[in-house]
This record gives C-alpha cells, structure tokens and sequence, in this order.
C-alpha cells in the first residue's frame, strides 16, 4: 500500500478545479479547496482527467495544458492501476452493484489509505469496502 493520502479525489472534482471558474463557480472554489488537502488520485483518474479536460467546459485545456495538470497531480500519492486494483475493483462492483470504473475508484482509495472518496458520482455518505464517499459539492 502507498500510504500518505488522508482523501481521494475523484475525476469530477479535478475537472472543477481546472475548467469550473466560468461554468461552475461555487464548485471550483470548493475543488480548488479540496487541492490544499492530502489527497491522493490514481492511474485511471489522471486518464480520465486528462481526454476529459480537453472536452468540456466553456473553455476547455489543451493538451499541453492537460498534460501540465496531470504532471503535477501526479506528484501526489498516486495509485497505479494494477491487477490488485482490477481484482478489488470487480469485486466492489459487483458487490455494491456499482459500475466497475467507480468500483476501481474505490479500491485505489483503499490501497492508498484514504477514508474518503469525494466525488458526485456515487452515493454521499454511503460507505463501500473501508471507505465512505462524500459529494464535497452539496450544500451544508
């Protein structure tokens, strides 16, 4: 296990923090927040990140740009997709019914430590396997 991430961050809320100034601004200053904190990512969010940034949003990056963000979040504890990541994630998915891409979300999360998931993509407050997702984006 790679130790050293309190939180793990999902794809969407990378892409608040670089695209969501203009789209969503209450969202980017929260991701932006969330940057500040230890967290960790993985393999599959940096892929995912990376052909998304170039996509959407009012103004989306450039490659180079993406490419930038990716380097630079990935010097943070990180979470290579492995077949021990691939196995739990299978199992995660079809435990908790769950797509098999959010699955593997989670099973990085637990081989990095981390006790928290946030993202909007899964059930707020719902714990799977040893961590507990939240939506940093709700109101409080």
């Amino acid at each position: 296990m790679i130790a050293g991430a309190d939180v793990f961050l999902d794809t969407n809320v990378l892409l608040y923090a670089a695209l969501g100034s203009v789209d969503e601004p209450a969202k980017y200053e929260r991701a932006v927040e969330l940057l500040t904190t230890r967290f960790g990512t993985s393999g599959q969010v940096l892929a995912e990140f990376y052909v998304n940034a170039q996509r959407k949003g009012a103004t989306p990056l450039t490659p180079e740009e993406a490419q930038e963000w990716v380097h630079r979040l990935s010097k943070k504890p990180f979470q290579p997709v492995d077949y021990r990541v691939v196995r739990a994630g299978i199992e995660h998915a079809r435990r908790y019914r769950i797509s098999y891409w959010d699955a593997a979300v989670i099973a990085a999360a637990e081989r990095l430590g981390a006790r928290v998931v946030y993202s909007e993509d899964l059930n707020h407050g719902q714990t799977y396997g040893s961590v507990r997702v939240e939506n940093p984006f709700l109101p409080a």
